[in-house]
């Protein structure tokens, strides 16, 4: 009798957890059981940008009953992995140009949202060097050391790549050293204390840093401004269910139209709004890829 009554109770227990491991498994994504996560990566004080990203999703969980999750990633490909995981681990991202295209080539990614900037959805890159490094013309980068913020960071790598292809420089054979810094401020900072003899951000990385280096704007200057870019944003994972995402992205537009949302927004990417767009809004990103003789994967070798 006790042998029957201790396997009843076995049976019960295991019952009980695999009802529980079920439950887990239905829990709806953005629940809070199910959070939908929204990878970030790092292109200022990582701090901020969680902190910035907690704040609107709270106000998205507040608007819509949806519970998002702030992840910050090393860098683009971090973000891409999740993206492109089974089931994916990241739910929507905000990738740079180039990442975004890379994730969309590989069906893990599609366009929602993009940033505004200055009243602009588009921004610059620039090429920067030491002030007295001899640098003043991309041809001068031959046999110099570079920092770039990330290998995927559009205006940070890809187009200046591009750029220097153009004036006769193989980056991969041609620099003396490419040194992956983490960072727009963190080029800056490399070139500025002469780790780096050059590099690349966007337009313009150098004030973040004024408050440390009030000369910066004079030892570091800019040799080279790239064409208009698309801003990064916000992309969903195509397992996503559009009557979630819908509901997130108009969260967003109207959480960015706010003083509270603009703040938030502003802390964590330094975004002033966010416009609705598909992914043909980076066509043009994708004829000059065109236009250089290269395929997206190709880049990714350099």
């Amino acid at each position: 009798m006790k042998k029957a009554l201790l396997v009843l109770v076995a049976l019960l227990l295991v019952t009980g957890m695999l009802f529980v491991s079920c439950a887990q498994k239905k829990a709806p994504l953005g629940s809070e059981e199910n959070p939908v996560v929204w990878g970030f990566v790092p292109s200022n004080e990582s701090q901020e940008i969680v902190s910035g990203g907690e704040k609107v999703a709270d106000m998205i969980l507040e608007k819509t009953g949806v519970h998002v999750k702030v992840s910050l990633a090393t860098d683009y490909a971090g973000v891409i992995e999740g993206l492109s995981s089974d089931p994916p681990s990241v739910h929507m991202a905000s990738l740079a140009t180039f990442a975004y295209v890379l994730a969309h080539e590989r069906g893990v990614a599609d366009a929602a949202l993009v940033s505004v900037r200055y009243g602009s959805p588009t921004y610059n890159g620039q090429l920067i060097a030491g002030a007295d490094t001899g640098i003043t013309k991309v041809e001068d980068l031959k046999g110099k050391t570079f920092g770039r913020p990330d290998p995927l960071s559009t205006s940070g790598w890809i187009i200046p790549m591009l750029t220097m292809r153009a004036a006769g420089i193989n980056p991969e054979s041609d620099l003396k050293e490419i040194v992956d810094a983490g960072g727009h401020p963190a080029v800056v900072a490399a070139v500025y204390n002469g780790d780096v003899q050059a590099g690349a951000t966007f337009v313009d990385a150098r004030t973040s840093l004024e408050k440390q280096y009030p000369d910066v704007m004079e030892k570091v200057r800019v040799i080279a401004v790239s064409a208009d870019i698309p801003n990064d944003g916000v992309q969903f994972s195509p397992t996503v269910p559009a009557e979630l995402r819908d509901k997130i992205v108009n969260a967003l537009v109207e959480i960015a139209s706010t003083d509270e949302g603009k703040k938030a927004l502003q802390q964590g990417y330094s975004w002033t709004d966010l416009t609705k767009k598909n992914d043909s809004f980076y066509d043009p990103f994708r004829q000059v890829l065109q236009a250089s003789g290269m395929k997206v994967e190709d880049l990714i070798k350099e």
